[in-house]
């Protein structure tokens, strides 16, 4: 198992160093930066060299994927769901991740809600912020994200820890910045409720101008497991 994956200790390498050296340029020393290794398409033996490597956090981005492969991972790893996710689908992952990434409408957090109660607990999310205004993504406007989340911040069972972006790859520190603002104004406000510990944003392409611009997670994948290897259809 070793040999078959020591790609990824080369590439854990390059990453835990330009973190560190973004974050020594960028950031003041005490700030924690989070590393996710996101497995869409990666086979759970590869996933568990990751964590045995360091990897502490795990990033699912499909709902059916997730059900085939949760019990094959390394139980020591914190799993998050950062993929869209329909209101339909929550029931297969509320008991297995301890936050959840990708939530965009009052609809969806009332769902959570309602089964967070049924299993006695509190579930943690991030609000999923569509910064650049694309319709090909799912995330709530900037403008409609205040609405949102006094909304959710009523809601019992759920607990909004931050904020969670894909910003367009143009522009791409432009819209950063802008996600940077929005989540110290958020955080200024003090939302009864509503925590800003955490500012997802940063992938592969872009994860060290997001540490620039105050992310506290990078969510990488192709970087750490290398390209995607998609099943045909």
């Amino acid at each position: 198992m070793e040999n078959n994956y020591s790609y990824i200790d080369e590439n854990l390498k390059e990453i835990n160093y330009r973190i560190g050296e973004a974050a020594a340029k960028y950031r003041k020393p005490d700030d924690v930066i989070r590393l996710m290794g996101v497995t869409k398409t990666v086979l759970p033996e590869a996933v568990n060299y990751a964590v045995s490597k360091g990897i502490k956090l795990l990033g699912e981005n499909r709902v059916q994927e997730y059900q085939s492969k949760k019990e094959l991972y390394d139980k020591s790893a914190e799993v998050h769901f950062i993929g869209h996710l329909q209101s339909n689908k929550v029931k297969y992952i509320i008991d297995s991740v301890t936050l959840i990434q990708s939530v965009d409408s009052l609809r969806l957090a009332c769902e959570i809600d309602k089964l967070a109660e049924n299993k006695g607990k509190i579930m943690n999310i991030l609000c999923e912020v569509n910064i650049g205004g694309e319709q090909s993504k799912s995330g709530v406007m900037p403008d409609k994200l205040e609405e949102l989340l006094y909304a959710v911040s009523e809601l019992k069972h759920v607990r909004v820890n931050g904020l969670m972006t894909i910003p367009p790859p143009s522009d791409n520190e432009k819209f950063l910045s802008e996600m940077q603002q929005l989540y110290i104004d958020i955080s200024n406000k003090k939302i009864h409720n509503i925590n800003m510990n955490v500012l997802s944003m940063g992938m592969t392409g872009d994860y060290v101008s997001a540490i620039k611009y105050g992310s506290t997670l990078v969510r990488i994948g192709t970087g750490l497991f290398g390209a995607r290897n998609y099943p045909k259809k």
